[in-house]
């Protein structure tokens, strides 16, 4: 199984439009960040994780074929807004999306057309299904465990693939969901900046606390803004077993 990240910048993105710091002028690639998202795949099953603004861009960077499910963590549109990008891979037959509840809600009222009975020629073919925290989904080879987070006072959710787990724009979680993370390998989780606490997000500090409760062999922080200053040198204040991701980056499992 590999997972590759696709975006791992904030609804801002990075360069930040209209900022001039050394971090959005930075000639790294690694400093250049789209919003969230992440592709698993074996070869035989594809599944995508999120569907921002950046999602045509992100996909054309890598081969084409079928995706055969998308997991959304949750409705905001830095998560949500390329589902109509989406469209090529109707070709495949219909785009099964799953979400919880609130989310499903969401997407069918930002995206009435892709839901009516006549479909406009060209539209996505999407099809909803609305799932809950702890049911376990299997997709083609790939199983998958909801687990529950909240993003300030709004539950989203968070996805396990074996001994790899993707959490994003978590504040807190509850205690009980710690037992669906024991045993990891990898944890993927959200991580803001260093500095000023976030009403809906972890800072810096924050995700290493909650890492190192985990206890994952190896860290991986996403949903990063550009106040982690540049990633060769913000890399250096991590602890041992914990990383910055950027955009690109793919681990193999």
């Amino acid at each position: 199984m590999k997972l590759r990240f696709l975006g791992t910048g904030t609804s801002n993105g990075v360069p930040v439009i209209g900022c001039d710091c050394e971090v959005c002028r930075s000639a790294d690639p690694r400093d250049k960040r789209m919003r969230s998202a992440v592709l698993v795949e074996t070869d035989a099953t594809r599944v995508l994780v999120d569907c921002g603004p950046d999602i045509r861009a992100q996909l054309l960077q890598v081969p084409f074929r079928k995706i055969d499910a998308v997991l959304l963590t949750h409705e905001h549109y830095d998560h949500t807004g390329g589902l109509d990008d989406l469209r090529p891979f109707s070709a495949f037959g219909d785009v099964d999306i799953y979400a919880n509840a609130a989310t499903v809600k969401v997407v069918r009222h930002n995206f009435p057309y892709c839901f009516v009975e006549k479909l406009y020629p060209g539209v996505p073919k999407l099809r909803l299904h609305d799932i809950e925290k702890h049911q376990p989904l299997q997709i083609g080879d790939i199983g998958v465990m909801p687990i529950g987070i909240q993003h300030d006072k709004l539950p989203i959710l968070g996805y396990r693939f074996g001994e790899v787990a993707y959490i994003t724009d978590m504040k807190t979680i509850d205690e009980t969901e710690y037992g669906y993370l024991e045993g990891l390998d990898t944890l993927i989780v959200n991580a803001l900046r260093w500095e000023k606490p976030h009403h809906s997000h972890l800072i810096i500090p924050e995700a290493v606390e909650f890492a190192r409760r985990v206890g994952a062999r190896q860290t991986f922080f996403t949903h990063l803004t550009h106040q982690i200053g540049l990633h060769e040198r913000a890399s250096l204040r991590l602890p041992e077993g914990m990383n910055f991701a950027y955009d690109g980056l793919t681990l193999e499992f």
